[in-house]
């Protein structure tokens, strides 16, 4: 009795162990078939034109007959939406004879890569070095310190926008040279900087302290042990602030929007607010806008996804 139970029990767990991968895959599918989803009615909206987006009922893809049926040779795709937000116009100085004049190519994405990449650099440089100090030296309100910057973290940026809008504002006032641009950015850090410390601390931790202590016998001083042997292991903990900070950065609106007065000095995702009170009907640009602005974030995240990953994965962890 009891061999045939053991035997029909190693049955049963032999079958889990071949189902379970299935299951999982499987489930994982449908998961990322339905967040995809959005995107890829963003997509089809966006190669459609005006006439299209305002059929009565919709139709997903404009590949239908007149006689209702689908065909691929019926397709009427459009890049009517990217045409409108380009804005490409016949340039004889330009290397393909055209140029882009539009206000989400000229100004928006600009603006939203220099605020993006400068707070970036800037948050990876103050992380590093707070972080290695956290990681490797003890002293007296360390801990508390840590847990101050940790409750920070939770804090979100919007309950500290009046403040910043007023401080803003007297800044402006004050000085006649007051730059909009630079004052976001230190915005941004601040914000950021708190978590993406925590980060790259828990990269440190994972750097034996004895590759220091044995370049300190070849002569090597604190700083270049720091810049020679301990940085390089730590990179993959300063890439992966660095991503966070860009992504969360490129993807901010209310800051943006409140804290910059100047047109020529707004975000991209302005440029998307922007398009929605100049094409109320035109859907197939605000799709395009989307797909602009989400595109190089995405290309990125493809490019670097393990350090993201490992970012994610080991930053909450290890902390």
């Amino acid at each position: 009795m009891n061999a045939t139970l053991a035997a029909s029990s190693h049955h049963v767990h032999r079958a889990q162990r071949r189902l379970a991968p299935w299951f999982f895959n499987g489930a994982m599918l449908i998961i990322c078939f339905l967040v995809l989803i959005p995107v890829l009615g963003t997509v089809i909206t966006s190669l459609k034109d005006q006439t299209e987006v305002q059929r009565n009922p919709p139709v997903l893809f404009p590949c239908d007959t007149p006689d209702g049926q689908f065909s691929l040779s019926a397709c009427r795709w459009s890049v009517e939406g990217y045409t409108r937000i380009l804005e490409p116009r016949p340039s004889a100085g330009t290397l393909f004879g055209f140029e882009y004049v539009g206000r989400m190519i000229s100004v928006y994405l600009p603006n939203t890569l220099i605020y993006a990449v400068s707070g970036s650099v800037l948050v990876t440089m103050l992380a590093g070095m707070s972080g290695y100090v956290f990681s490797r030296y003890r002293f007296r309100g360390r801990r508390a310190l840590m847990l101050a910057i940790l409750a920070i973290t939770g804090i979100p940026l919007l309950t500290n926008l009046i403040a910043l809008y007023r401080m803003g504002v007297g800044l402006r006032q004050t000085f006649p040279g007051y730059e909009e641009r630079l004052f976001v950015i230190v915005v941004y850090v601040g914000f950021f900087l708190p978590f993406s410390i925590w980060v790259v601390k828990s990269f440190f931790d994972t750097i034996p302290r004895e590759l220091e202590e044995a370049s300190f016998i070849d002569g090597c001083t604190p700083v270049s042990s720091l810049i020679r042997i301990v940085a390089p292991l730590a990179a993959p903990g300063l890439t992966s602030a660095f991503l966070l900070s860009f992504v969360g950065i490129w993807n901010e609106f209310i800051a943006g929007y409140l804290l910059v007065g100047k047109a020529t000095l707004r975000t991209a995702m302005f440029g998307l607010y922007d398009f929605i009170g100049q094409f109320v009907i035109g859907y197939q640009v605000l799709a395009a806008g989307c797909i602009m602005v989400a595109l190089p974030v995405v290309l990125m995240f493809l490019f670097f996804r393990k350090i993201f990953f490992r970012a994610m994965v080991e930053g909450a962890l290890k902390g």
